[in-house]
């Protein structure tokens, strides 16, 4: 993609001041940017479990991802991201891994993975893998071992320590609720983990640990993957010395984890041994990093990673677990802070969906059969033109919804399931709030199976019974009716990609907020050279002018959501992309 680039990228560089010269280092910057292909990228995340069955036993598999690698390639995205598809136990959905050079049974065979990286590769895409090293499944065999005894060679790889107090080594609490230790009575000592009790966490200050993480990575690098997104990335250092937290720590016991004592260190070290000998793209997923600590993390200088993921924008309606009404000036204040934060070293991600949040239209849009095609698309439009490189979820190019929840039978997330013990059925919280605030927040909104067609369970299985119930309007919402349909949300996606490919302004340009406190109008430029764009998304039911400062004249209408577009005032949802 890089080379397609080049040739918009000349009357810009020249417009620049640049120099062509073939030894200058900074004759290949782009506004101060070394252009690279994972900032030009488009990323589709894929979850395996929910994507496409081949056989029917209501598992979304790896076969089934290749029979569909053609309807990704349509919407022209650069890279895949795969949700993991190692060996698992599935006790947190492969987030809990048993053997990480092994796929995962449901999934198929290593045979199945290579012809679907072949068939990626084949046509022109990447693919990146997710790196879950924070901690394993309590089956791997490295905790198989740790847990015999207390002089195991094995013993080490994880962080074992003794009771306080005859209770649990500290007051850490777990993300999926309860203690984040576990006492193990073979040797009456407690385990860490942060997440679900089969999800033991590593001790990276162990060199053979790192050694061993540094090794798989190679290991599937060498397969051909062309990068990892890496889980909760920022947990992997701890403080060894385990202090209870204060109070407000406990209120925000993420931030609290995160950013030990080695992790820069560390990812320096994973950097040197792994990802300096092969052109990848490194993207973390950072939990308790704030903005201001991410060039520490993505800065070019540091060879640490290439970008993370900062939440504050797809956390922006959530009060801790609560959900909470959101106002168009708080979003634009993060991105206009972003762009001022971040310098040219560090480069963004741009995101409002994935795996562990709910489906972007119901989140940020409006899922109501009047404008859910129009917001989906205002969304993408969004995506496409700020700054970063963006990523999409599976179904975000359908505008697929949350799914009507009515019962804790529903779920699958075991997230869910355990804070309904804690909060619920101790009477903490009424059952009907619980429910009711789950579907406005529940990640298994985004889990339900892909919405393909209009035959039994939507056409992702063959078999009776999916593993995630399919979201009942998969009549009205699917990929055949959308690829039939010129104007439909996924061809409308895939338009702005391909705008944004032969764009470079959108992806190298400045930005700026044009008027940051209008609750209902987003209005911005994106600025390269003397290539300048405007944006303009009415966030909004109802109709809103928008106006532009003066001296500046608008151009030509290059897409909108509504077809034809004119004057100064949108529609409900409407989105349009000038051209000065």
């Amino acid at each position: 993609m890089v080379k397609r680039l080049i040739a918009g990228l000349v009357a810009v560089m020249v417009a620049c001041g640049m120099v062509a010269g073939a030894q200058d280092t900074d004759a290949k910057l782009v506004n101060g940017y070394r252009p690279t292909w994972w900032k030009e990228a488009v990323v589709y995340q894929i979850y395996p479990r929910s994507f496409k069955d081949s056989n029917g036993d209501g598992i979304g598999d790896l076969k089934g991802i290749t029979s569909k690698l053609d309807y990704v390639k349509g919407l022209g995205v650069d890279v895949i991201w795969l949700s993991p598809h190692f060996d698992s136990p599935n006790a947190d959905n492969g987030y809990d891994i048993r053997d990480y050079r092994k796929v995962m049974t449901e999934f198929g065979t290593m045979a199945d993975f290579d012809t679907m990286l072949a068939e990626i590769k084949k046509r022109h895409m990447r693919l990146i893998i997710d790196l879950v090293v924070n901690h394993t499944s309590d089956e791997h065999k490295w905790f198989v071992e740790s847990r015999k005894s207390k002089d195991n060679p094995y013993r080490d790889f994880y962080i074992w320590r003794s009771p306080k107090d005859g209770k649990e080594p500290n007051n850490d609490p777990s993300f999926f609720s309860g203690s984040a230790w576990q006492m193990d009575k073979v040797t009456d000592q407690y385990y860490l983990h942060y997440f679900a009790v089969k999800q033991p966490d590593l001790n990276w200050d162990n060199p053979k640990v790192r050694s061993e993480v540094y090794g798989l990575m190679k290991f599937w690098l060498d397969k051909g993957v062309d990068g990892f997104r890496m889980d909760v990335i920022p947990l992997i250092s701890k403080n060894q010395e385990f202090p209870d937290l204060t109070p407000e720590q406990l209120r925000n016991y993420g931030n609290a984890y995160a950013n030990g004592p080695h992790m820069h260190e560390y990812l320096q070290e994973m950097n040197r041994e792994v990802m300096s000998n092969y052109d990848v793209m490194t993207v973390g997923e950072a939990l308790g990093i704030s903005l201001e600590q991410t060039p520490l993390m993505v800065g070019e200088q540091r060879k640490e990673l290439n970008m993370i993921f900062n939440f504050d924008a797809i956390r922006l309606n959530r009060q801790g677990a609560q959900w909470k009404q959101w106002a168009l000036p708080d979003m634009k204040a993060i991105y206009t802070k972003h762009a001022e934060e971040l310098d040219k070293q560090s480069w963004d991600t741009v995101f409002l969906s994935n795996h562990d949040n709910p489906r972007v239209v119901s989140n940020f849009g409006d899922d109501s059969d009047q404008y859910r095609v129009a917001s989906s698309k205002l969304l993408t439009t969004m995506l496409l033109t700020l700054r970063g490189t963006p990523f999409f979820y599976q179904g975000d190019e359908l505008g697929m919804t949350n799914y009507p929840f009515e019962k804790i039978g529903d779920f699958d997330d075991i997230e869910v399931k355990n804070a309904y013990k804690a909060q619920v059925l101790t009477g903490h919280i009424p059952e009907a709030d619980y429910i009711a605030n789950l579907r406005r927040t529940s990640r298994d909104n985004s889990r339900t199976p892909m919405q393909w067609d209009t035959t039994a369970n939507a056409g992702f299985t063959t078999g009776a019974k999916p593993w995630l119930a399919v979201n009942p309007n998969y009549t009205k919402i699917n990929a055949t009716e959308e690829l039939k349909d010129p104007a439909s949300p996924y061809r409308y996606m895939a338009t702005l990609v391909k705008l944004r490919r032969e764009t470079p302004a959108f992806v190298y340009g400045d930005y700026k907020d044009l008027d940051p406190a209008n609750k209902s109008v987003f209005e911005y430029t994106r600025t390269l050279g003397s290539e300048r764009y405007l944006v303009v998304l009415n966030f909004s039911d109802k109709a809103a002018e928008f106006s532009v400062p003066e001296g500046m004249k608008l151009g030509k209408v290059v897409l909108s959501n509504e077809g034809e577009a004119e004057g100064m005032t949108l529609k409900g949802w409407e989105a349009r992309i000038y051209r000065f």
